[in-house]
């Protein structure tokens, strides 16, 4: 019994801690890898079903309206997985977040809601934030970017 609390006493040493904290660390980043896969897989099959069902089914000349839009969101949106996935690998490579890569990936999510945003059940409000939302995320990347030359 002494002998079993003198090991769990040492799984509390800071070398043995960390190490069994970053252990922990990698296990949930390759869980999250592998669920952003998952993900990415059923974004693009959603893809391939919106754009199969359009060709067929939507009218010649209609396809330039409410259709384009809703392809360009989900394309939008299979690139925003492809960069948070892009983001877990370069973590579990580096084990450090990339700043512009975060910001980056920020900016093509605002970019998106831009997009496909409804102008007509939206407040000028919600314009005004996604605009400054956007503004703040392009002086933020600037910066990280200078910062790194």
């Amino acid at each position: 019994m002494a002998n079993r609390a003198k090991q769990l006493i040492n799984q509390f040493k800071n070398e043995t801690f960390l190490l069994r904290l970053h252990q922990f660390e990698g296990s949930i980043s390759k869980l999250l890898s592998l669920t952003m896969v998952v993900v990415i897989l059923a974004i693009v099959f959603d893809l391939i079903v919106v754009l199969v069902e359009a060709i067929f089914t939507t009218a010649p000349g209609a396809f330039l309206g409410q259709t384009v839009i809703d392809v360009f969101g989900l394309f939008l949106t299979v690139l925003i997985a492809l960069e948070i996935l892009e983001n877990i690998t370069a973590y579990i490579q580096k084990h450090v977040v990339q700043v512009e890569l975060v910001i980056a990936t920020a900016l093509t999510a605002v970019g998106r809601k831009f997009i496909i945003l409804d102008l007509d059940k939206v407040s000028g409000t919600t314009l005004i934030g996604l605009a400054l939302a956007i503004f703040a995320l392009a002086i933020s990347y600037w910066i990280v970017r200078a910062s790194h030359r």
